[in-house]
């Protein structure tokens, strides 16, 4: 069993930043890919970025140029960066992570940006 926590969300205001961190514990030495979901008000869940055991990344094309995803092994750690925040990026935002038999979700991290 792996247990996701995410931490980082708040209020900003439209241009401005915040750093998502989903910490893993349990079977977490196993991970493979690990990513960040999202889902606004009435809408279904999108992914928004993923990283593999590579560090190799990948982009919803409306955040290509302002988030980053990375993660920190050592501390079985995954964070998203958020630049140039803008309102529509208001959602609450979900840590998901894989192992080579199961896939996990965090319980979510409001995210709210102000116009």
């Amino acid at each position: 069993q792996v247990q996701l926590v995410e931490s980082g969300g708040g209020l900003v205001q439209s241009g401005g930043s915040l750093r998502l961190s989903c910490a893993a514990s349990g079977s977490a030495f196993s991970l493979n890919a690990m990513a960040w979901h999202r889902q606004a008000p009435t809408k279904v869940r999108e992914w928004v970025a993923s990283i593999t055991s590579t560090n190799r990344t990948d982009y919803l094309d409306s955040v290509k140029g302002r988030f980053t995803i990375s993660r920190d092994n050592a501390k079985n750690t995954v964070y998203l960066q958020m630049n140039s925040l803008k309102p529509e990026d208001t959602a609450v935002y979900f840590c998901w992570a894989s192992t080579p038999t199961m896939a996990y979700w965090g319980q979510g991290t409001q995210v709210t940006v102000s116009s």
